[in-house]
């Protein structure tokens, strides 16, 4: 039965640490499609139907690569699994450009945050906590919501097994410090569930929908956006590593240096995944347009 490859599949590439909580969702969804006509097996043609129900183009797209990536795997043990043409969809890029938030950006964000109801609850002081931890020390927001108190020590954050399953240890600028210290003589008269950092007025875990409801209704009033995107959560991430890159001398053996670095900080997977962010900012853009230009010239070394 396919749904038997799918569930080898995703056990195979959790092992290898791979999270897959969406693929796991669309490819169920995609075998009982498959099943609901009868096959057994991946069909190119059944695979490009299904996909072509998705409602934009980028996610037609999406829902090709996964199965595609899932028929490749399947293949290598049945020949009778069909890859999917690529590109059945056009290209449309994997990631949409972040918006990068400025001091005076992070600055408002944090003082609407700060305007959060109910009145004397600890609400207000967990948003704007958590949203300067984010821009401040790039974590993903998966990661700052499963922090437990005695997951802060001397040193930083300690980060347990999260993407990957690595953990690593973050240290912490001494203003950020600061600002986490002082929300925990808060947050620690608060009694809870699970003994979380960062927790909702059920005294609960943060969950992943109810952050970012927070997040759109504050940002929305800001006027903050990229063409016709509003900011993201995840692109407080993006902020850091930008702001990050741009600190880091312009020399190209202290770049390569730099981004090795934040590569382990952010907790990447490989430093491909850094790399990107050279191309998402505009300043570094500009200073490699520059080096190049110099080389064209015949002033690079």
């Amino acid at each position: 039965m396919l749904i038997e490859a799918v569930e080898s599949y995703l056990a195979v590439r959790r092992r290898a640490g791979f999270g897959l909580n969406r693929a796991e969702t669309l490819l169920r969804r995609f075998a009982q499609f498959a099943a609901a006509r009868g096959e057994t097996h991946v069909g190119a043609g059944t695979a490009v139907d299904w996909a072509r129900l998705a409602s934009s183009p980028r996610d037609r797209g999406r829902r090709l690569s996964i199965v595609t990536h899932f028929a490749r795997h399947a293949r290598a043990e049945n020949a009778r699994h069909e890859i999917p043409p690529s590109l059945s969809f056009g290209h449309h890029p994997d990631r949409r450009v972040p918006y990068l938030f400025s001091p005076t950006d992070i600055r408002r964000l944090l003082e609407a945050a700060s305007c959060l109801g109910p009145p004397g609850s600890l609400r207000p002081s967990t948003y704007r906590t958590l949203f300067g931890l984010l821009w401040s020390t790039g974590l993903r927001i998966s990661e700052a919501r499963a922090l437990r108190t005695e997951d802060l020590s001397p040193d930083g954050l300690v980060i347990r097994e999260t993407k990957f399953r690595k953990s690593r240890l973050v240290p912490l600028h001494e203003t950020a410090a600061v600002g986490l210290h002082r929300y925990l003589e808060q947050r620690l008269r608060v009694p809870d569930h699970d003994g979380h950092i960062f927790i909702s007025v059920y005294r609960r875990k943060l969950g992943p929908h109810v952050v970012g409801v927070v997040f759109r209704k504050l940002v929305r009033p800001l006027g903050l956006h990229v063409g016709d995107h509003r900011p993201r959560v995840h692109d407080l991430r993006h902020s850091f590593a930008a702001r990050a890159l741009l600190s880091c001398p312009r020399d190209r053996g202290n770049i390569g240096h730099h981004l090795l670095a934040l590569s382990t900080y952010m907790g990447h997977a490989n430093v491909a995944s850094t790399y990107w962010y050279l191309h998402a900012t505009p300043e570094l853009l500009g200073d490699i347009a520059s080096a190049v230009d110099a080389f064209m010239k015949g002033d690079g070394q």
